[in-house]
């Protein structure tokens, strides 16, 4: 929360807490990669950008103020290893950053939490499937996971198979951590249904 206050009322201050944050993250990366690089296919990000009803911040203030310390790190994990992909976990709703997210060398994004504005799973494989892998979005937590029925759980799997899997680009798991009120029943029955239709060619 001060941090997020000091973007405003003290941007040298926010500027001075992310170049320091960088440096540290950029020596991290350049030891990980040295040491097991080779072996690496992935590399997780994590950077919650989203309210369940829009972005922490002005899309204005992101592209002033995290964009290019975000930037850096990604394109240098690109520049220590190009054949790595950049995975990032955001929650809530960061449709309005996904295209700058692109253009710094996002491949991968997590957890598609289609139940925060502006997070229509057909809209974001139109606009943003040529160029993301969407890793999970495949059966929502908040809701029909939680408290729906069986019925409804499969019938949602189904559908986020149909609208997130033609042409690749989907890695299926459900939006962010089940927690431990989601019964077990209901977690084999989202996990069958994606095991029996999710196999390509999608039917």
């Amino acid at each position: 929360e001060p941090y997020l206050m000091f973007l405003i009322e003290n941007p040298s201050l926010a500027g001075y807490f992310n170049e320091k944050n960088l440096e540290s993250h950029l020596r991290n990366v350049q030891k990980y990669l040295k040491a097991v690089g080779e072996d690496l296919d992935i590399i997780q990000v994590g950077d919650d950008l989203g309210t369940q009803n829009a972005p922490y911040i002005s899309p204005q203030l992101y592209r002033r103020l995290i964009k290019p310390y975000q930037r850096a790190l990604y394109e240098e994990i690109h520049r220590l290893n190009p054949r790595i992909k950049l995975f990032l976990h955001s929650c809530g709703s960061i449709y309005d950053l996904i295209p700058d997210l692109i253009e710094i060398g996002v491949d991968i994004l997590n957890p598609v939490q289609t139940t925060a504005a502006k997070m229509d799973p057909v809209q974001l494989k139109r606009e943003f499937g040529r160029d993301l892998v969407f890793w999970g979005g495949g059966v929502e937590t908040q809701g029909v996971l939680r408290s729906g029925s069986l019925d409804e759980i499969r019938r949602q799997v189904r559908e986020r198979l149909r609208i997130f899997g033609p042409g690749g680009g989907f890695v299926f798991t459900q939006i962010h951590n089940i927690l431990s009120e989601i019964s077990p029943e209901n977690i084999i029955a989202a996990y069958q249904e994606a095991r029996q239709n999710g196999v390509y060619p999608l039917g």
